[in-house]
């Protein structure tokens, strides 16, 4: 399951947009807004304490800022994919590889904290869906083929798998088990933070979404 769920849920979120083809991301932001609750809660829950225990904690905090300007450089390439925005020319049919290398980054290194956290694949799987929903719609509404678009799909549906594996089998990433987690605790913080501050539109109060942020973090903090 640890290598299943992930490849499902942006599957399924890809077959949903072709058949459905909802045209606007914006009725996803309430799914969006959650995802971003509860991945930043279990982040926080989990792999916080985990990171900081028996570690140098002035190293763990250097590599979570480093996995947070991490995501900044990587989002200079995506243009915000990873927190539901999309900004690449819609009329260009050629394969966007600066987005697909971005954003694979940030699945593979997903993939590493989830064989010593079980939970944190839920919150991976929650960010994963809206994502690749909105991923599709601007895919399948573009003038990309759909055959580079399937593929643009499958190859980012493996890429989290693919660090689990490698964090699974290599000794190198046992040893370093620490850094790495800070420095995906740092990705996640980056992501899960920008979503829940652009899910409050020009800082408005709104009760459905101020609901589903407390779900979110409710549901983290019971699994």
């Amino acid at each position: 399951m640890t290598y299943l769920l992930p490849i499902l849920g942006v599957l399924c979120s890809f077959i949903f947009v072709w058949i459905f083809k909802p045209k606007s991301k914006e009725n996803f932001k309430l799914l969006l807004a959650f995802s971003g609750a509860f991945l930043l809660a279990l982040t926080v829950f989990e792999l916080l304490p985990s990171a900081y225990e028996n570690a140098n904690t002035k190293t763990v905090g250097v590599f979570v800022m480093l996995g947070i300007l991490l995501q900044i450089f990587l989002e200079f390439f995506s243009k915000g994919a990873e927190h539901g925005h999309v900004h690449i020319d819609s009329e260009n049919s050629n394969f966007p590889w600066l987005l697909f290398i971005s954003l694979s980054i940030h699945a593979f290194l997903e993939g590493f904290p989830i064989e010593n956290h079980s939970t944190i694949i839920y919150g991976i799987l929650i960010h994963k869906i809206p994502i690749a929903i909105i991923l599709s719609i601007f895919l399948l509404g573009s003038k990309i083929k759909l055959f580079k678009a399937i593929l643009f799909i499958l190859l980012f549906a493996v890429m989290t798998p693919l660090g689990s594996f490698i964090a699974n089998t290599s000794d190198t990433m046992s040893n370093y088990y620490a850094p790495i987690t800070a420095l995906v605790i740092g990705v996640f913080l980056h992501i899960s933070t920008v979503i829940l501050f652009e899910s409050s539109e020009g800082h408005k109060f709104n009760l459905r979404k101020l609901l589903v942020i407390i779900m979110g973090i409710s549901m983290a903090y019971l699994l």
